[in-house]
């Protein structure tokens, strides 16, 4: 009798819902549509510090045949399509960390800046960072993975001023020597080095060449992973017995360059070191079970690698909104 009731109290309910949208009663909407959406900025606790990962805004690298080598495009696509991914337009995303150790603050990565080498949605770190309700100047380390255009970027302004007035900026030698000499700038690499060198020629005298191994911060530690350039490192944050890595380029995607770790891509300086660095990593950090903030995983970019076959899987920790 109950489910009875209930079927035919549902009928009714359904119709009368359906003549009051007939005649232009109040259950249409007519609330504007808003075009807002939140701001770029995720925060959690790790151990004893807390990390705010902002976002310097979507990298459209376009066709992913010409970027993914090694494999079959057709293979590329249904790798995309099977997870639900545009297979026309690979979009990496730009998670820069902010890990508040207590006693300083450490930007990872920062960025475009003022190019627009790959379209107008990057360059948003600093309003990332005002959404998040950080200040440039509280920034006490910058520290770079390496000096590809989208990761040094955003280290001075429109006005080759430092945009970090406070902070010390931290990266391999190798990689400042490769990036901002000059006779590389009448060859292919001419707006890589172009962007470096005003990125980093201007903060030179604050410089903190970094070696593997080195905890050159406390709780951080650099960990080379040459291949995508010669001085890429990635780096080992470490509070009160808790370990994340900041895997930089590592892996550009969460998908591609983990189901198939041994494809190619194009912009490795050494593409078969970059391989051999990823396989190795890889293989330690899901052996580890070791947390990992990617900068170019869907946002915000941190969750864990696990093995799968000959390749890995990337498995998003949930967002959790509670502090």
């Amino acid at each position: 009798m109950t489910q009875d009731v209930s079927r035919r109290s549902l009928l009714t309910l359904g119709a009368g819902l359906g003549a009051t949208a007939m005649l232009g009663g109040s259950a249409l909407a007519k609330a504007p549509k808003l075009g807002t959406q939140a701001p770029y900025f995720h925060r959690f606790n790790f151990g004893d510090a807390e990390v705010t990962v902002v976002s310097d805004g979507p990298l459209p690298l376009g066709d992913p045949g010409g970027a993914f080598l090694g494999v079959p495009k057709e293979e590329i696509k249904k790798m995309l399509t099977d997870n639900f991914l545009s297979p026309d337009n690979v979009v990496l995303e730009q998670n820069s960390p902010v890990v508040n150790m207590g006693d300083r603050l450490v930007l990872f990565d920062t960025g475009m800046g003022t190019s627009k080498a790959f379209g107008p949605t990057t360059g948003r770190l600093q309003k990332s960072m005002a959404e998040a309700g950080i200040k440039p100047a509280d920034i006490d380390a910058v520290v770079c993975s390496h000096a590809h255009i989208d990761h040094i970027g955003g280290i001075v302004g429109a006005d080759d001023k430092p945009l970090f007035p406070n902070a010390q900026v931290y990266i391999a030698q190798s990689d400042y020597d490769f990036w901002t000499d000059e006779g590389k700038l009448g060859g292919p690499l001419k707006d890589f080095v172009i962007h470096a060198r005003k990125n980093l020629l201007p903060v030179k005298d604050r410089l903190v060449f970094i070696k593997d191994g080195q905890e050159f911060l406390p709780g951080i530690q650099a960990v080379a992973a040459p291949g995508h350039t010669v001085g890429h490192t990635v780096f080992m944050v470490t509070s009160k017995g808790k370990s994340f890595c900041f895997l930089g380029d590592l892996t550009h995607h969460q998908v591609l360059l983990l189901e198939k770790p041994r494809m190619e891509f194009a912009y490795d300086t050494d593409p078969k070191a970059a391989v051999a660095t990823r396989v190795k990593l890889l293989d330690m950090l899901a052996a580890n079970k070791t947390p990992v903030m990617s900068y170019h995983f869907a946002w915000p970019g941190y969750g864990h690698v696990v093995k799968a076959g000959d390749g890995f899987r990337y498995i998003a920790e949930p967002m959790n909104m509670q502090l």
